[in-house]
Order: structure tokens, then C-alpha cells, then sequence
């Protein structure tokens, strides 16, 4: 079984480069799979869950070049032919692997086309809940049908309807949901609009403009007038802050330390993690440097420091969700407590993120109370290496190495080829830190040509 062993460290000093921005990626690959014309894609993450998204779009008759691959993983950038929103009928079922973003956004987008197709996934992905994009697409006259073992969940069968625009507000904020109806909202006669109760990740609102779909934004309501076609660009996938978060933490705890991540994609609904580290006394200093497209993008450095304990507010949760288990780490590092509420969406991840890292931390001696939405950390007290485990769930693996860093002795994360899923690199990168490497190009992610 794979696994990472990670001894504590003093110091960390290097530049540390990411990988591109998961949720833009699979966007990327959605969005210029519709456009007319031929679009160049780079920085694309080539991880599991987005290579199987791309494989979705290829199985639907869009054409793709690769023009880079990281050796080992998948391609990093490509031409792609679009489709100018006329997808063509699969062979057979589409894998979505343990993708929930990947499964979401491809039901919106397969909703309105003429054909029948089925998405399925992995053991983690077919227990996930599936109902939260059913009815609102239902709604838009979308024929699917939940066929897993439990009820409302994958695989989805997808039959052609004609769609209809809605207004829809959202009971639960979450940029899948607002991402699908979109998606399906661009085959529909009339505008379709959604009402969010608080700001989501808006990566499909930002990357549909880049590729000439006007989308307007006025407060919590967003709209899109169907029948407009994307039309091909070229564009930059910036790197992943929720990849980032794990380096910036590894500094943040740790006085005398240093890591800067350049290239660093900037959007203010996925800077939260940022935000919170400054507020429990990290010292961040952010250098912007363009934009991709219509994202903000920069370098990033993070000095540490003692850092002291904080509540994360109802409002922040939407767009720190994917960091809430390092945070978790960063927290009971940190002197007094942290408490972390209103998270309840955690407990259906790629697992159970509260059990598992309410588990882990106490593995490792950490004081942590287990909520039905959250957890409350006493920090302060040393952690020790321990044998845990990534419950198969990327973030928790990484998390944990992480964790191990701080930790006293040698702490052992087991099962962690599920880090593929969103962070190829992560473990030689991890291993550089370990040994204090001071060459740079252990740091960096290797790529190549392809001829």
C-alpha cells in the first residue's frame, strides 16, 4: 500500500510550484469542448479526476492535441477542437473516477444535448449525493435517473429533453450546483438565473466570459441568456490555491520559515485560506502579477510565526472547504482554540472530512470535539508521529504529511495514491522538504513535449 513517511522539520525555505488550479481545469476543458474554434490550453492539471474529465469531453467528439504532459500523469497543455455546442453521442458510459465536480458539471452540460449518455464513477463517487443538481435541472425539463444503490446517487442516466430557463435559489451554497445549471442553462430558449444564499466559487461565471458568453452578476443573482456559443481561446490555467494551502500552512506554523508559490491563481472566492492564516498570525505577502483570462493571478510568500487560534465565520465556509483539513492541522499548532462550524457539507467529501480528521488529530495527541457540523481545536500541545490513515481521501492525505512535519518522531500516512486526484508531484516535492533539499528543481513539476 502506498504511503508517505514524513519525519519533523526546523525550517522550510524553498519556492514551491503548484499545479494548475483543479476547478479551472476541468472547466477549461468543458468550456472550450462547447466553443467554436480551436482553443490552446495550458497549465492544465493533469490529475486523475480532470484527465477524466477531458476523457469526457473526447468521448463526446471534441478533438484534443496534447501539446505537454507531465511524465507519468497527463498532459499539461493541449489543443482542443470545440464543438460550437453540438456534442456528439458516446460510445458508451462516461467514467467521472472521483470526481463530484467532474459528474455535476457534466450532467448540466449533457442535459441539453440530443442524446442519451450515463455517468458513472468510483466506489468514493457513487455514495456521494447526486439529488442537489437532479431537481434544480429536473426543473429544466433534464430527464435523469439516479441508478445507484443508494438512493439519489451515481450512476446518472441522461436522457435528451428540451430545456427550459429557471430561477432557481439555491437552498445550500455551492458552485457545482450553480456551475450545472449554467451549463445546462446555455441550451435553453430565455435567460435561466440562480440566487445564491452566500458568494461560491465563481470560476465557470469568470471562464464563461473569457470565452465570449456574457454572464451578468448583480449581488447574489447570476444570469445567463441561453443560445449564446462560447468562442475559442487560448488560456492559462493558473496554480491551485487548495494545492498551495498545504505549503502555506507547513510555513505558517513554523517560525524562521519561508515558502513562496508563484503563479499562484488569485480569485478572491478561493483566497479565504489566506485570510484566515493572517488572521491566526501568519505573515503573507501577496505580489500580483497579471491575469489569466479573467483571473487574478500572482506570487505568494508565507513567513511563519506563532500563530493563535480563531473562529471560522458562517460566511467564510462556502469558499474554504477544501482547506478546512489543513486548517485543522494549522489550528492545533496554534496557540488556544479554533472552532470550526456550519461545515456539515464535510461530512460528504470524498469522505467523512470531519470524522476523519477529528480521527487523525487525536491519533496524533490533538485536543479536538467532534460536531455534527465541525469541530472545535485546542491547540498548543506538541503533536507526536503516529501511524493514519488518508481514509482514500487526497486532501486528508495531504493534510496529515503535513501535520507530520510538526509532529515529534516519525508519522506514517498510509494509502495515499489518491493524491493523484488533484496533486501529482505533491509526494517528491514532500520528500525535497523532508530532506531540506536546496536544489530548486526539486521543487518545481517536471513537464515535457510531446512530439
Amino acid at each position: 500500500m502506498s504511503g508517505f513517511e514524513v519525519s519533523g522539520v526546523d525550517r522550510i525555505d524553498a519556492t514551491i510550484e503548484v499545479p494548475g488550479d483543479k476547478s479551472m481545469s476541468h472547466r477549461a476543458a468543458m468550456i472550450a469542448g462547447l466553443a467554436e474554434g480551436t482553443s490552446e490550453i495550458r497549465g492544465f492539471l493533469p490529475s486523475e479526476d480532470c484527465v477524466n474529465t477531458l476523457g469526457a469531453m473526447t468521448a463526446c467528439g471534441v478533438g484534443c492535441e496534447v501539446l505537454e504532459e507531465m511524465p507519468g500523469y497527463g498532459p499539461t497543455a493541449m489543443r482542443i477542437e470545440g464543438r460550437a455546442m453540438r456534442l456528439a453521442e458516446p460510445a458508451g458510459p462516461i467514467d467521472c473516477g472521483n470526481s463530484g465536480t467532474g459528474m455535476r458539471l457534466l450532467a448540466g452540460l449533457l442535459a441539453g444535448q440530443d442524446f442519451e449518455s450515463e455517468l458513472f464513477g468510483d466506489a468514493s463517487l457513487s455514495g456521494r449525493p447526486m439529488g442537489r443538481i437532479i431537481k434544480p435541472l429536473g426543473e429544466m425539463g433534464a430527464s435523469i435517473e439516479a441508478r445507484g444503490e443508494k438512493e439519489g446517487c451515481a450512476p446518472l442516466r441522461i436522457r435528451p429533453a428540451r430545456l427550459k430557463p429557471i430561477e432557481y435559489a439555491m437552498p445550500v451554497a455551492s458552485a457545482q450546483v450553480k456551475s450545472a445549471i449554467l451549463l445546462a442553462g446555455m441550451s435553453c430558449e430565455g435567460e435561466t438565473v440562480v440566487i445564491q444564499p452566500a458568494p461560491t466559487r465563481d470560476h465557470t461565471e469568470r471562464m464563461l466570459e473569457s470565452f465570449g458568453v456574457r454572464v451578468t452578476s448583480d449581488g447574489s443573482r447570476i444570469a445567463l441568456r441561453g443560445g449564446q456559443v462560447p468562442q475559442a481561446r487560448d488560456f492559462q490555467v493558473p496554480g491551485d490555491v487548495s494545492s498551495a494551502a498545504f505549503w502555506l500552512v507547513a510555513a505558517a506554523v513554523r517560525p524562521g520559515s519561508r515558502i513562496t508559490i508563484p503563479g499562484l491563481g488569485l480569485n478572491p472566492t478561493r483566497t479565504a485560506v489566506i485570510d484566515v492564516l493572517r488572521r491566526m498570525g501568519a505573515q503573507i505577502e501577496i505580489r500580483e502579477s497579471g491575469a489569466g483570462g479573467r483571473e487574478p493571478i500572482g506570487e505568494v510568500e508565507v513567513r511563519g510565526a506563532r500563530l493563535r487560534g480563531t473562529t471560522l465565520e458562517r460566511g467564510e465556509i462556502p469558499n474554504l472547504i477544501d482547506e478546512i483539513p489543513v486548517l485543522a492541522v494549522a489550528a492545533a499548532l496554534a496557540e488556544g482554540r479554533t472552532v470550526i462550524r456550519n461545515a456539515r457539507e464535510l461530512r460528504v467529501k470524498e469522505t467523512d472530512r470531519i470524522a476523519t480528521v477529528v480521527a487523525n488529530l487525536r491519533a496524533m495527541g490533538g485536543s479536538i470535539d467532534e460536531f455534527d457540523d465541525g469541530m472545535e481545536i485546542e491547540g498548543g500541545g506538541p503533536l507526536s508521529g503516529a501511524e493514519v490513515t488518508s481514509f482514500g481521501d487526497h486532501r486528508i492525505a495531504m493534510a496529515f504529511a503535513i501535520a507530520g512535519l510538526s509532529a515529534q518522531g516519525t508519522t506514517r500516512v498510509t494509502d495515499t495514491a489518491c493524491v493523484n486526484t488533484s496533486y501529482p508531484g505533491f509526494a517528491t516535492q514532500l520528500a525535497a522538504v523532508v530532506a531540506g533539499s536546496c536544489n530548486p528543481d526539486d521543487y518545481r513539476l517536471p513537464t515535457r513535449a510531446v512530439s
